[in-house]
């Protein structure tokens, strides 16, 4: 399975480095048939990082999160036309059937729970705790890149250390 593993975030903003931070552990795996690409928000042009994949990976600070990582299956969003700016990876997936004339590969989110993101803030120990769990996922998550697998796994919930 060819995939294209995104992460984006602000390194000067606390945990909202937590994309760009495990997006190059993976890269620094040097896996085959599996290209990163690192940004500060996802916009229009990332569609196009899409094309020739059989699957994407969308790494970022969650908020939201309860526990230190959450993995879900998403789809392209239909909706408003996106900006040039801070574009949703649903968002990003409506952009690639619009301009590629043809359904996106199969895609995934993998949040981490992030609490500070403040201007100048550093990684929170919630954070750090997050980026650790979510390192130990996507490892085993690169081990068996398998759609059918991926998708069992969105459906147990959130992750705890060492799932999966």
């Amino acid at each position: 399975m060819r995939l294209v593993v995104f992460g984006w975030g602000n390194e000067a903003r606390g945990d909202d480095a937590l994309g760009p931070l495990l997006l190059r552990r993976i890269a620094a795996r040097q896996a085959p048939e599996v290209e990163t690409v690192e940004d500060y928000q996802l916009q229009i042009e990332h569609a196009l990082d899409l094309v020739g994949f059989d699957a994407a990976l969308f790494l970022d600070a969650d908020r939201a999160a309860r526990a230190p990582c959450v993995f879900r299956e998403i789809r392209a969003r239909a909706g408003r036309a996106p900006s040039t700016h801070a574009l949703a990876p649903e968002a990003v997936l409506q952009v690639f059937a619009e301009v590629e004339r043809c359904a996106p590969p199969p895609a995934f989110v993998l949040g981490m729970r992030g609490e500070r993101f403040g201007l100048g803030e550093e990684l929170s120990a919630r954070g750090a705790e997050a980026l650790t769990a979510a390192g130990g996922f996507c490892e085993q998550l690169l081990a068996s890149r398998s759609l059918e697998h991926w998708r069992r796994l969105t459906s147990q919930g959130p992750l705890k250390p060492g799932a999966a």
